[in-house]
């Protein structure tokens, strides 16, 4: 029973997404979690446009989507707002829910799909050989236990014991000390939008959770507590006033935490048989609230590569997870630094400049839809081979077709076959647009783009898979879904 095709460690929202992905596509898998159950806290609290186009390809947005408020849009200083129903997705929002409502939907998924989730298992070493990894740790009784699989994977948080077990360091610092959550009930609350406000020596970010609820996340300059150190209502309450001018009729704070904001990223997302994903490979800071959405994305992008090479396709696919999501993750990195930047200011000529230089930019709607896009996770794109058509790397979601919509064949199928307007094939799905026939990868974006009859599509579907295409039919869409592998 300690045999599986891939061990996780760490349940959170990345480590039970990849768990749902490779158990969906009939591979053996399980997850160590050191806590006993799930945390009752939330520490993320908004679910961009791109997850949630990842979560509705599997069916699993729509109950989501009922937990919470649908921002439009950011209120930032001075007035100025970034509106997100420019964005091209069918979710043009910010998701604001409790990251418990996430937690609990992607655990439910794994163990649906056929996961194992073993809870309060420390971890205490990894070690991998040419063909296969051993975990070692022990359960809350103190019992040792060892498993064996052909894969591990990291996402177990900054302080990640697979990160260590292979010798990859975190290179980075810690930008701010101290920084606060809380959750707080208002009584003369903002409206639906996230609302950000930065004074000389502070900032605070005001969400809605629909509920009369609202997260608070508040840092002041002066206050350089400990991270364990309890948060005084009082001053959370002066810090809120003076960085967004009112405490919107603040009444009560039913959660409150502190921690540090640290910018880090693993320089290689895969050693040999190791895979990092989620705050085990990239932490940064919480402005745009990409950390959660990013790990979920992570596990997206490996998760069906992994199931690819156990399913016989060529392991070299494996190094692409790392050459499309490093580069992804450093864009976080530098998007949430330089925001968070923004917020500390602390002359007022350097704040009048930014306020002259924000509201510039805020008037072009090139920059919005950029910037939206960029935040939201829907403007991030795969580098593409030279010579592939522009669509290679991009994301298919909007893609208008004859039936049904590319969120809906993903559910059921892996690589998804397209036709373009003018193909005669009665068994796969045509665009109504002129665009090119599409060969999408079941992260939803395109791995191919040209004429549907020239068969290129089956070379590339080949080079992915590992399978022949001896039968059109049959390889126009590869299922990946099916009954959960046996654990030795």
């Amino acid at each position: 029973m300690n045999r599986s095709d891939v061990i996780i460690v760490g349940a959170g929202p990345a480590g039970c997404m990849l768990a749902g992905e490779l158990a969906r596509a009939g591979r053996s898998v399980t997850v160590l979690e050191k806590h006993d159950a799930p945390s009752p806290l939330s520490r993320a609290f908004g679910v961009h446009a791109r997850t949630l186009e990842v979560l509705d390809s599997r069916g699993l947005a729509e109950d989501l989507l009922t937990t919470g408020v649908h921002a439009s849009g950011l209120k930032l200083w001075n007035g100025l707002a970034l509106d997100l129903g420019v964005l091209p997705s069918a979710f043009p929002f910010l998701l604001v829910t409790p990251q418990s409502n996430v937690d609990e939907l992607l655990e439910s998924h794994a163990r649906k799909s056929g996961a194992r989730i073993l809870r309060g298992v420390t971890v205490t070493s990894l070690v991998q050989h040419a063909d296969g990894v051993v975990v070692r740790g022990h359960a809350a009784d103190g019992v040792e236990q060892e498993w064996t699989a052909s894969y591990a994977a990291g996402t177990d948080g900054v302080h990640s014991i697979v990160r260590t077990s292979i010798g990859l360091d975190f290179p980075g610092k810690e930008v701010l000390r101290s920084i606060i959550l809380a959750d707080v009930r208002l009584t003369d609350p903002p409206n639906g939008l996230i609302n950000i406000g930065a004074g000389k020596d502070c900032f605070a970010f005001v969400a809605p959770f629909g509920d009369g609820w609202f997260r608070v996340i508040a840092w002041d300059r002066t206050d350089d507590a400990d991270a364990a150190a309890s948060v005084e209502e009082t001053r959370l309450r002066d810090v809120v006033r003076r960085a967004v001018g009112t405490d919107y009729g603040w009444t009560d704070v039913r959660w409150s935490s502190r921690f540090s904001c640290d910018e880090r990223q693993v320089r290689r997302y895969r050693v040999g048989r190791v895979f990092l994903a989620g705050d085990a490979a990239h932490v940064h800071s919480p402005a745009g609230g990409q950390g959660m959405n990013t790990g979920i994305q992570d596990a997206m992008n490996l998760g069906w590569k992994l199931a690819a090479v156990l399913g016989g396709a060529d392991e070299q696919i494996l190094d692409t997870y790392h050459d499309e999501r490093h580069p992804v993750g450093e864009l976080v990195l530098r998007s949430s630094g330089a925001t968070i930047r923004m917020l500390l200011l602390r002359s007022l000529i350097a704040q009048k400049l930014r306020n002259v230089v924000s509201a510039r930019v805020l008037r072009s709607e090139r920059a919005v839809s950029t910037i939206a896009g960029m935040f939201s996770g829907v403007g991030i794109s795969y580098a593409r081979a030279r010579g592939d058509h522009a669509l290679v790397g991009t994301r298919a979601v909007r893609i208008p077709l004859n039936r049904g919509t590319f969120t809906e064949q993903l559910r059921t199928h892996g690589f998804v076959l397209i036709g373009e307007k003018d193909c005669t094939r009665a068994d796969i799905a045509h665009r109504t647009d002129d665009g090119p026939a599409v060969l999408v990868r079941p992260d939803g974006y395109v791995a191919w783009a040209g004429r549907s009859e020239s068969g290129e599509w089956q070379q590339v579907l080949q080079q992915w898979t590992g399978q022949p295409c001896s039968n059109v039919n049959e390889c126009s869409r590869i299922r990946i879904d099916g009954p959960p592998a046996s654990y030795a």
